[in-house]
C-alpha cells in the first residue's frame, strides 16, 4: 500500500513538472503572437505573416529570444488547429455552392491547379530532388491563399468588382481541390505507389466516402439539432459541434483518410443546417487559437542557415509562383469564356501560396515523405509573394493596357468572338442533359447507400445472426433484412425521372427519342437485379437460374408495392427539407433572395429589397392608397417586418417605417420607386415645439366639473388627449390611480400631456 502511495506521488510529481513546461511553452507563443499580431496589424498586413514572424521568434533557430522547451505538445497543438482550420472552412462552405458557381470558376480552377503542379514538379526535378518531394511541392504551389486574397479585397475596396466575385469562386473550387489533393498526396506517400489503377482507386473511394457521409449526416443531423434546440444554449451547442467535428475525424481516419478531410466533411454537413451561422460564431475563438498555434508552428519550422543555403530555389520559385499563377489564371478564365481584362485580373490576383501549402508541408512531414528544406523554403516563397500581392493586383490594369495595345487585331476579335459565344455554351441545357444528369446522380447517390448498407449487414449482422440462430436461417435472416433495408433506394434507382417533365416532353416530341428512353429504364433495372442477385448469390449458393428469378421476382414486387412508394418518398423529401432548411430560413428572413428571382432576369425584370425609411412619407399609408403598381409598374411580392414576412399583402396592408420590401419591376421601374420613397417628411420647427409633453396641477373646487367623478367617468384621455400621473391629497403623498375612485375636494392632479392639450383641459 505504501509502495502504490510512493508510486502515485512520484507520478503526480512528474505530471506537475511537465505542467509548467507545456505552460510556459503556450504563454511564450501567445505573447509573441500577441505581439507581432498588433504589429502586423498596425501595418496592415496579413496576421498570418504575424504568426509566422511569432513562430520564428520563438524557435531554436532565433539565439536571442526564449525558446519553446517542448516542440512535440506544440506540433500536436499544431495539428488540432489543422483540423479546426478546415472544420471553419467547412461549415463557411456549401456543396450547393459548386452547382451555382458556374463553369467559368470551374475550367480556370483545373487550368491553373493542372498547370502549376506540373510546373512544381519540373522544378523538383530540375533540382534533383526526390520523387515525393517533386510531387508535393506541386501540390503545395497550385493553391493560392484564400485568407490573403480576402485581406488584399477588403483593403484595396475591391470586394464588389465582377472580377472579384470570380476570383473568390475560383478559390471555393480550389479549396475543394486541396482537400482532394491532400487524400491522394496521403495515398501516395503510404502506397508508395503511382500506377493509374491504385489512383483511381484512391479518387473512388474518396467520392463514395464523401458522398456516403454526406448525405447520412443531411439525413441525420439537422433533425438532431432541431429536436435539441430547447436543450441547446451557447456553451452546449459548441460543444455538441466539436463532439460531432473530432468524431468524424476519428471516423476519416479509421476510412484511411486525414484527419483534416474528416473536419471538412463534418463542417461542410453543419453548414446546411439552420445553426450553421451560430456555430461558425461560437468555433472562430476556438479556430483563432488553434490556428494561431499552427502557423507559429510554421515559423518555427523557419531555419535561416537552411533558407540562406536554399535561397535560389526560392528565387526561382517565387518568380515561377509570380508568373505562373498571372499566366495561367489569366489562360483559365479565357478558356472559361471570359474577356481579357477579367482574365487578367483575376490572374494577377492568384499570385500567392498560403495556408494550404503550410498545410501540405505539414502532411509531408508528418507523413515523412518529405526532405526538411522544403517547408522553410515554401514559407519563405509564401511571405515574398503574400507582400507582393497587393502590388499584382494594381498592375493588372496597366499590364492588360499594354497587352490591348500590342495585341494583334486578329487575336483580339478572335477574343472577343469567343468570350461572346462561350457564356452561351457553358449556360445551355437541354431535356436530355437534365434527365440524363439526374437519373446519374440519384443511381450514382442511391447505389452508394445501398452498397453501404450491404457492406454493414455482412460485416456485422450476419455472423451476428449466424452465430446466435442458425447457419442457414441466420444467413436468409441477414438477407431479407438487407433486402429490406436497401429496397427504398432501389425503387428509387427504377422509377425516379420516369415521369419527370423532361422523360414526358422526350417522348412525346419524337419518336426517334423513345428507345432510348426505354433504353435508360432497362439499365436502371439490370442494376436493381444485380444488387440483388449479389445479395443473394453471397449469401446461399444455388444455380444462377433460381437465383435471377428470385431477383426479378423481389424487382417486380418493389415496382408495384406502393408502402415501399410512399415509404422511398418520404425518406427524399426528408432529406431535401433538410438540405433546404438554411436557404428557406434566409429566404423568409429576406437575407437570401428566393429561387424565382433568377428566372425573372430572362424578362428584363429583377427582384430587389428596399427598406421603408423611418420618416418617409408613405409610413402608415395602405397599398391601396399608394396604388404602387398603377403609378410605378411595380409589385410587392413580400413585406418583412422584424422576424414576421407578409407574402403578397393585400390592398388593406399598411406600410411602416423599417419595412423591409420585396418588389418585382425593371431597373428604370425601381429606380424611379427609390427616388419616391425616399422622400423625408418635411417638419416645420412648430412641430416640435406643439409635440412637447409638459407636466401640469389642477385643484379640485367646488366649481370643478369632476368633483365627484371618477377618472373613468372623466374620460380624461378620449376627451383631452392627457393622463392623470398622480393624485395629491392632505397628506401631501403622491397616489397611486384608482381608475373606479372618485376625486375628492381639494384633491389635486398631476396632469400630463401636449402643450396645448394641457391648457385647454386646465383651463
Amino acid at each position: 500500500m505504501i509502495s502504490i502511495k510512493r508510486i502515485s506521488l512520484s507520478y503526480i510529481s512528474i505530471k506537475m513538472q511537465h505542467l509548467p513546461t507545456l505552460i510556459a511553452d503556450l504563454a511564450l507563443i501567445l505573447v509573441c503572437a500577441g505581439i507581432m499580431t498588433l504589429l502586423f496589424k498596425k501595418l496592415k498586413q496579413p496576421l498570418v505573416l504575424g504568426y509566422i514572424v511569432a513562430g520564428f521568434l520563438a524557435s531554436p533557430h532565433m539565439p536571442y529570444t526564449p525558446t519553446v522547451m517542448d516542440v512535440a505538445n506544440i506540433q500536436i497543438w499544431a495539428e488540432i488547429g489543422v483540423i479546426f482550420l478546415l472544420f471553419a472552412l467547412g461549415l463557411e462552405f456549401s456543396f450547393k455552392k459548386l452547382f451555382k458557381i458556374g463553369g467559368a470558376a470551374i475550367i480556370a480552377a483545373f487550368t491553373i491547379i493542372f498547370f502549376m503542379m506540373l510546373v512544381g514538379i519540373g522544378i523538383g526535378v530540375a533540382f534533383s530532388w526526390k520523387r515525393m518531394d517533386c510531387i508535393f511541392l506541386g501540390g503545395m504551389i497550385a493553391m493560392s491563399s484564400t485568407t490573403i486574397i480576402y485581406k488584399a479585397f477588403d483593403d484595396l475596396g475591391l470586394r464588389k468588382k465582377h472580377f472579384a466575385s470570380l476570383v473568390l469562386s475560383i478559390l471555393i473550387i480550389e479549396d475543394i481541390l486541396a482537400i482532394v489533393m491532400m487524400v491522394i498526396l496521403s495515398t501516395l506517400a503510404v502506397s508508395h505507389n503511382f500506377e493509374g489503377s491504385e489512383m483511381l482507386y484512391s479518387i473512388g473511394k474518396l467520392v463514395f466516402f464523401l458522398i456516403l457521409w454526406f448525405v447520412v449526416g443531411i439525413y441525420l443531423i439537422p433533425g438532431l439539432l432541431k429536436r435539441c434546440r430547447k436543450l441547446m444554449s451557447e456553451e452546449t451547442l459548441l460543444i455538441v459541434s466539436l463532439a460531432l467535428c473530432l468524431g468524424m475525424v476519428v471516423l476519416a481516419s479509421k476510412a484511411g483518410f486525414s484527419a483534416a478531410f474528416g473536419a471538412f466533411i463534418m463542417g461542410s454537413i453543419l453548414a446546411e443546417t439552420v445553426e450553421a451561422e451560430k456555430i461558425e460564431h461560437l468555433i472562430q475563438p476556438v479556430k483563432n487559437l488553434f490556428g494561431a498555434i499552427f502557423f507559429v508552428s510554421v515559423g518555427m519550422m523557419v531555419d535561416p542557415l537552411m533558407m540562406w543555403q536554399y535561397i535560389v530555389p526560392i528565387g526561382v520559385l517565387t518568380l515561377v509562383i509570380l508568373v505562373g499563377q498571372s499566366t495561367f489564371g489569366t489562360l483559365g478564365v479565357l478558356l472559361a469564356g471570359k474577356p481579357l481584362k477579367t482574365a487578367m485580373q483575376c490572374g494577377f490576383s492568384l499570385t500567392q501560396i498560403g495556408e494550404f501549402a503550410f498545410i501540405i508541408a505539414s502532411l509531408g512531414i508528418s507523413l515523412k515523405v518529405t526532405s526538411s528544406f522544403l517547408y522553410p523554403i515554401v514559407v519563405a516563397v509564401s511571405v515574398i509573394t503574400t507582400f507582393l500581392t497587393p502590388y499584382m493586383i494594381r498592375l493588372a490594369d496597366p499590364v492588360t493596357l499594354f497587352v490591348e495595345k500590342h495585341l494583334p487585331v486578329s487575336w483580339d476579335v478572335a477574343l472577343k468572338k469567343y468570350a461572346q459565344g462561350g457564356s452561351q455554351t457553358l449556360n445551355h441545357e437541354n431535356d436530355w442533359k437534365k434527365l440524363i444528369f439526374a437519373m446519374l446522380r440519384i443511381t450514382i447517390i442511391y447505389s452508394i447507400l445501398s452498397i453501404a448498407i450491404i457492406f454493414i449487414s455482412y460485416k456485422w449482422i450476419t455472423p451476428f445472426l449466424r452465430d446466435s440462430i442458425d447457419v442457414f436461417w441466420g444467413a436468409l435472416l441477414s438477407a431479407s433484412i438487407t433486402v429490406i433495408l436497401i429496397s427504398p433506394f432501389l425503387r428509387a434507382i427504377m422509377i425516379k425521372k420516369n415521369h419527370s417533365n423532361e422523360f414526358v416532353t422526350l417522348w412525346n416530341v419524337s419518336k426517334s427519342n423513345r428507345a432510348p428512353l426505354v433504353a435508360t429504364i432497362v439499365i436502371r433495372v439490370l442494376i436493381v437485379v444485380s444488387f440483388i442477385i449479389f445479395v443473394i448469390a453471397s449469401t446461399f449458393k444455388a444455380s444462377i437460374a433460381l437465383i435471377i428469378g428470385i431477383a426479378v421476382i423481389i424487382t417486380v414486387v418493389m415496382i408495384g408495392s406502393r408502402g415501399l412508394k410512399r415509404h422511398s418518398i418520404l425518406l427524399e423529401r426528408k432529406f431535401l427539407q433538410n438540405l433546404r432548411s438554411r436557404d428557406l430560413r434566409d429566404q423568409f428572413l429576406g437575407d437570401k433572395k428566393p429561387d424565382y428571382a433568377g428566372k425573372l432576369l430572362s424578362y428584363d425584370l429583377h427582384l430587389t429589397d428596399i427598406v421603408v425609411p423611418a420618416d418617409s412619407v408613405w409610413g402608415g399609408k395602405s397599398l391601396m392608397d399608394l396604388n404602387l403598381a398603377k403609378r410605378y409598374g411595380i409589385h410587392i411580392t413580400s413585406i418583412l417586418r422584424g422576424n414576421h414576412r407578409i407574402n403578397i399583402p393585400g390592398g388593406r396592408t399598411q406600410l411602416f417605417p423599417l419595412d423591409k420590401i420585396q418588389i418585382i419591376g425593371t431597373d428604370d421601374q425601381i429606380n424611379k420607386f427609390v427616388d419616391v420613397i425616399s422622400k423625408k417628411k418635411i417638419t416645420d420647427i412648430d412641430i416640435y415645439e406643439n409635440k412637447e409633453l409638459i407636466l401640469r396641477q389642477l385643484l379640485i373646487d367646488e366649481n370643478c366639473v369632476f368633483l365627484g367623478k371618477t377618472i373613468k367617468e372623466s374620460h380624461i384621455r378620449d376627451s383631452y388627449h392627457c393622463f392623470i400621473a398622480g393624485i395629491e391629497r392632505n397628506n401631501g403623498m403622491l397616489m397611486s390611480i384608482d381608475v373606479d375612485e372618485p376625486f375628492l375636494l381639494g384633491d389635486i392632479l398631476w396632469i400630463v400631456g401636449e402643450k396645448d392639450n394641457v391648457y385647454q383641459f386646465v383651463k
